[in-house]
Parts: C-alpha cells; sequence; structure tokens
C-alpha cells in the first residue's frame, strides 16, 4: 500500500468513526468545569473508607487508642474531600442536559451527600461488624476475626457493597456501581449496589456470586460460591423497551443458608430457615424450614 492509498484508508475510518449517526449513542459531551468519576479515586475512597472502618488493619498500621481521634479526623477530611469531587462529577455526568447549572450549586448538593454518607459510617460499621462475626462464626477454617477483616474475599466484597448501597440510598449516579464493580473485579462476587441485605450476612468462598439489583436478603443468611439470585426476564413495554424499577428478583427470608452453584431466579420468596443445596434451580417458593435439594436416582 502506497502512502496515497494509506492516507485515504485513515481519512475514510475518521470520517466513519467522526459521523454523528455512528456515535450519538456512545457519545458525551462535557462541560468546561465537568470530569469523568475516576475509577482511581474511587479506589482510594474505598480504601480511606477501610482506614476508617477498621482502623489498623487498613491504611496507617501504627494507629493506636491515643492517636485514632487524630488519624480518623484525617481520614475522614479527606474522604470528604474526595467524594465530594467524585460525586460532583457523577451528577454532572448524569445529567447531561443541565448545561446552565451553576458549577457551585451542583458542588454544594455533592457536599451534601458526602456528609450525609461520612454521617453514616457509624451505622456502616456496625452492621459490618455482625458480618465478621457471622463470617467468622461459619468457617472453621478462620483462626480470627481479623483474617476475615484482612483476607477474605466475601468480606471484602460486603464491604464495598456496603458502602455502595449507602450511596445508592442516596441516588447518587454511577459511583454506587463503580464501588460495586471494583469489588466484582477484585473477587468474582457481583453484588448490586440496589439489593438490599440485612444483618450478620456471609458469602463463603463466593467467587462467581450473583446478587441482582431487586434482591431483598433477610438477617443471618449464608451463601456460598456460584450462587446466582437473577431476575425473571419481563416482557417489553409496549414500546418494545426493557421494563425498568421493578422487583424481579428472589426474597430470601432470614436464616436462610444456600449451597454452591445454586440458581433462584425471579421473585420468589425462600422462607424462613430454608436451606437451599448445591446445583438445583429454582424458581418457585420455598416454604419455611424446607431444604431443596436435586433428586437422585
Amino acid at each position: 500500500m502506497n502512502l496515497q492509498e494509506h492516507s485515504k484508508v485513515l481519512g475514510d475510518t475518521v470520517d466513519k468513526l467522526s459521523d454523528e449517526a455512528s456515535y450519538k449513542q456512545l457519545f458525551h459531551a462535557y462541560r468546561d468545569e465537568e470530569a469523568l468519576p475516576s475509577a482511581e479515586v474511587l479506589k482510594e475512597i474505598v480504601d480511606l473508607c477501610r482506614s476508617v472502618l477498621f482502623p489498623g488493619y487498613y491504611g496507617n498500621a501504627r494507629i493506636n487508642k491515643q492517636t485514632i481521634r487524630f488519624h480518623t479526623g484525617v481520614n475522614v477530611e479527606t474522604l470528604h474531600a474526595l467524594l465530594s469531587r467524585q460525586i460532583y462529577a457523577g451528577l454532572c455526568f448524569a445529567d447531561a442536559s443541565c448545561v446552565t447549572c451553576p458549577e457551585e450549586k451542583v458542588f454544594r448538593i455533592a457536599e451534601k451527600h458526602s456528609e450525609e454518607f461520612i454521617s453514616n459510617l457509624p451505622e456502616i460499621r456496625a452492621v459490618l461488624a455482625t458480618d465478621i462475626e457471622a463470617t467468622f462464626n461459619g468457617d472453621p477454617a478462620a483462626q480470627n476475626p481479623g483474617e476475615v477483616i484482612f483476607c477474605y474475599p466475601g468480606f471484602r466484597a460486603i464491604v464495598n457493597y456496603r458502602i455502595a448501597h449507602q450511596l445508592y440510598k442516596q441516588n447518587v449516579p454511577y459511583i454506587p456501581r463503580i464501588i460495586a464493580e471494583m469489588a466484582h473485579s477484585e473477587t468474582g462476587i457481583d453484588i448490586h449496589p440496589g439489593a438490599r441485605i440485612g444483618h450478620h450476612f456471609s458469602i463463603d468462598h463466593g467467587t462467581g456470586t450473583v446478587i441482582g439489583e431487586t434482591s431483598v436478603i433477610g438477617n443471618f443468611v449464608r451463601i456460598f460460591q456460584g450462587v446466582s439470585l437473577a431476575g425473571e426476564k419481563l416482557p417489553p413495554d409496549e414500546n418494545g423497551n426493557a421494563i425498568r424499577g421493578v422487583a424481579r428478583h428472589p426474597v430470601l427470608e432470614d436464616h436462610v443458608t444456600i449451597y454452591s452453584n445454586a440458581t433462584l431466579i425471579g421473585k420468589i420468596r425462600i422462607g424462613k430457615g430454608a436451606t437451599i443445596c448445591g446445583n438445583v434451580w429454582i424458581s418457585e417458593d420455598v416454604p419455611a424450614g424446607a431444604i431443596v435439594q436435586q433428586i437422585v436416582g
């Protein structure tokens, strides 16, 4: 290929890629003050949350009872500043039509979201303490609760979920899903931030576990690797579009156990204390206390 032909191929390709019909659903027009949310900064934010929630395990390892207030104060101030900027970026990105919104107004909204999130950190820590307890008590291989905090992928995914879920409840756009997907990439556990999960929750091993957006999980629930709480496929609306915002995932009542590679699909209810054995497909309600297993023979 000579130079003229080479230039023509590249030029034709640029023309096709620049055609509005090609990119109109894939293009985001920036305002001067706008930036996309940063996965790198959000990782720093999650790490700061871990340092605040589990002092001594993450962040400054030399922290002690005499210095904990100082270190927590520094981390919370840094967290507030970073999170405010990321929420601001998410708000701008989510509202592309708001081309005349004053930057100061949007940033004040972002700061209020950041403050609300930080004010809920004590509650998040309290429920995570129950998740640690459940994980430790449910796994004889765990030597101590610290091992759960520092090493267990299931608990790591739960921490990201608890953080993301709080932001989701505040209607913060994009950021909750990014934080949830960070844990998904790291652990292989996919928990949608919209799922509602009670206290004393544990995921044993966890690789391949999926918990969908409208799943509801009670207290003292334990699930294993490869479990899928999947949404049923709903018919499209009158315009042929997917129906969104309706419950379509399972409800697990308290003290339910689901073993590996079980799939539960649709808006079904698994009764209190039920046990779902491995490698089963469940698409109907299960009564309280029942044991569901494969039929052998």
